[in-house]
């Protein structure tokens, strides 16, 4: 499948940048999949007014391929998207593991529906860059990639200016989730796409939790012989997005207006710490992000969209200190969250 396969709406939403969730996964106490609070999730990342949805992702916890829960999940989000609402969303499903593997599941995200596949390098740690640009090829023959640095706290891979290059010269990528939570190697996600000549074909995502509404809204010049090239990351696939998401979609639109200003309002700059400062407590920080999946189902727990925090992991929860640490910034960054619209629509997305 070839990017230009893609409904047109479905493209343009994707290239222009839009707000993309990355779905968790929603169980009951016996650690199985809870249907009802899984649609319900999709229902509310819909109704909320994101893009799309980003499902068997990290958030989704890689570990629902070990159990047989890979197909389902992504056709229960897909159907119950494809039920909800008409308007056009972007489908992006987690790819991960050996080629093999990657090429599996591109296969089945392809046959349901899924219009991209985000591709986690996690199982490549001891690969080389040569072998590494291979296994991306041969998936993005199969269906048309967003790339993906993922933060080396949680699995990822360093990557250079000149492995970006190469990944984004690869036709079948649209677009890159760059999440390494570090300036320097987000600089050379976007130097490589630069150098490659891709800026117009592939569109700049963030996944930096740590710091998403500047990255959604300050300008980055890169430079060629000294003419300087104005771009943006234009839109963002986050764990973080996952919660509070109806206030997420009003900030992104803050953001958007903004670049067209001479100058950033600086209640948007301060506003872009207070969102950090949720996301510190919500992913664990102070625990090395151990606690980040069961920290954004506490948040989705408090509001009824969860029934509970269980991972597919059992060791997998909140770390200690964590839970004062998200009662904190839910009372001082109340403001922030959707409580409001969430128990407003609740029991229609739970029916």
């Amino acid at each position: 499948m070839h990017f230009s396969q893609i409904k047109s709406d479905v493209r343009r939403l994707i290239a222009e940048g839009t707000v993309l969730p990355a779905h968790p996964l929603a169980l009951d106490a016996n650690r199985n999949l809870d249907k009802v609070h899984q649609r319900a999730l999709t229902r509310y990342y819909i109704d909320a007014g994101s893009g799309g949805l980003a499902v068997g992702v990290h958030t989704t916890q890689f570990a629902i391929r070990e159990v047989g829960l890979y197909r389902p999940v992504l056709e229960l989000a897909a159907d119950a998207a494809s039920q909800w609402t008409k308007r056009p969303l972007a489908l992006i499903a987690g790819l991960s593991g050996p080629t093999r593997q990657a090429l599996a599941e591109a296969d089945i995200a392809r046959s349901i529906g899924y219009h991209a596949g985000l591709l986690s390098l996690a199982a490549m740690k001891s690969a080389s860059e040569e072998e590494i640009i291979a296994h991306c090829r041969a998936v993005a023959r199969e269906i048309p990639l967003v790339g993906f640095y993922l933060q080396p706290a949680v699995g990822g891979v360093i990557l250079s200016a000149n492995f970006w290059r190469r990944f984004a010269e690869i036709d079948n990528v649209i677009a890159i989730k760059i999440a390494p939570f570090n300036r320097y190697r987000t600089l050379d996600v976007l130097r490589g796409v630069f150098s490659a000549g891709a800026l117009d074909r592939i569109t700049l995502y963030t996944g930096n939790d740590d710091h998403i509404l500047l990255d959604l809204t300050l300008p980055f010049d890169l430079r060629d012989n000294g003419v300087a090239v104005r771009t943006h990351i234009r839109g963002g696939l986050l764990g973080h997005w996952s919660v509070w998401t109806a206030s997420a979609i009003r900030q992104f639109e803050m953001c958007k207006a903004a670049r067209n200003r001479q100058a950033v309002p600086a209640d948007l700059l301060a506003l872009d710490a207070r969102v950090t400062d949720c996301n510190s407590a919500f992913f664990d920080v102070a625990n090395n992000f151990h606690g980040c999946i069961a920290g954004c189902h506490e948040v989705l727990r408090r509001q009824g969209l969860m029934a509970g925090i269980w991972c597919l992991d059992p060791a997998e929860g909140l770390s200690p200190g964590q839970l004062k640490e998200i009662d904190r910034v839910c009372n001082e960054h109340a403001d922030l969250s959707d409580d409001d619209f969430v128990a407003a629509n609740l029991q229609k997305w739970l029916g």
